[in-house]
């Protein structure tokens, strides 16, 4: 099995500005799909959804190495960061469509509540990214 780094910190006070804004307009970078092959940010698709004990993030993010997963955790927000390589180009090959996202990608997840942060766990399978993170309790 795979190792992924797991940190622990608050997130929310890093003098960053991107770290307060979700926005999906932060994460959409526009390009010109007539195949540069540049490296560039992109956003996994992504879903965070809650059972009675715990909040689940579920990221689609298939190519990507355990090795190169980082998730930072702190009670009130996760950040999943990481790099998908890119494929080399094929030599003498027309592409005529160029879709699959590569490159750097970073997302900062504000959480519906406070979570438990002894009691994390990330597991990748089949292009999935899961992550499990305990409710503390009311």
């Amino acid at each position: 099995m795979d190792y992924i780094k797991i940190r622990f910190g608050n997130i929310l006070e890093q003098d960053n500005t991107r770290t307060n804004d979700t926005d999906d307009t932060l994460f959409h970078h526009t390009f010109n799909p007539m195949f540069s092959f540049s490296e560039r940010l992109w956003k996994p698709h992504m879903d965070i959804f809650e059972t009675p004990d715990e909040i689940i993030i579920l990221a689609e993010v298939a190519g990507v190495n355990t090795s190169d997963f980082e998730i930072e955790v702190c009670e009130k927000a996760v950040k999943i960061s990481g790099k998908r390589a890119e494929a080399p180009p094929v030599p003498n090959a027309t592409y005529r469509l160029v879709e699959i996202q590569n490159g750097s990608f970073e997302r900062i997840l504000k959480l519906p509540r406070a979570i438990d942060t002894e009691k994390v766990s990330a597991d990748y399978t089949n292009g999935f990214l899961k992550i499990n993170l305990a409710k503390l309790a009311r």
